[in-house]
């Protein structure tokens, strides 16, 4: 009975150990840049009537359309990235607060998730890792050095006049 759970210990610890290898080995960073980076910037924002919300949005422009950018892992969150029909080089990620919000109106956007200090990569608070697929595999690459600009305030919506 003992050599039963002496080996059950043993093919246990095996098979953890190998699942945190595998994991570690897909979750590699690239070292070489999948296109060419423009402007990469973050801005935190807040809704201007209460309850309106509030959040941080990153901007990441490639110079080049040879790539689209799936995720991004920036301040221990993830967020699917979506860019814009006018612009297909400016991916933005959103990322929501629970500032500013009131839980009769306050929806949580289902493509942005906590990792809740889980991350799977160590970044500083102005490093981010995006996701693309190239060749059939998901890859990550980091970026460093976001700029942060100025808080954006969105103004009030007012109702329109009647005459």
């Amino acid at each position: 009975m003992k050599l039963i759970r002496k080996t059950f210990r043993f093919l246990s610890l095996a098979i953890i150990s190998i699942s945190f290898a595998q994991c570690a080995s897909t979750m590699k960073l690239e070292k070489e840049a999948p296109t060419i980076f423009g402007e990469v910037y973050c801005q935190s924002w807040v809704a201007g009537v209460k309850g309106g919300g509030s959040g941080t949005n990153i901007f990441i422009e490639t110079l080049k359309d040879d790539i689209v950018l799936d995720s991004v892992y920036f301040r221990g969150k993830t967020s699917k990235l979506t860019t814009k029909p006018t612009n297909k080089q400016l991916f933005i990620g959103r990322f929501l607060s629970t500032s500013n919000t009131e839980k009769f109106n306050f929806k949580e956007n289902t493509d942005d998730k906590a990792i809740d200090g889980n991350s799977p990569f160590e970044l500083e608070n102005n490093e981010c890792v995006v996701s693309y697929i190239k060749d059939g595999k998901t890859r990550y690459y980091k970026l460093s050095n976001i700029i942060e600009r100025q808080t954006d305030a969105l103004p009030m919506s007012t109702p329109p006049i009647k005459n």
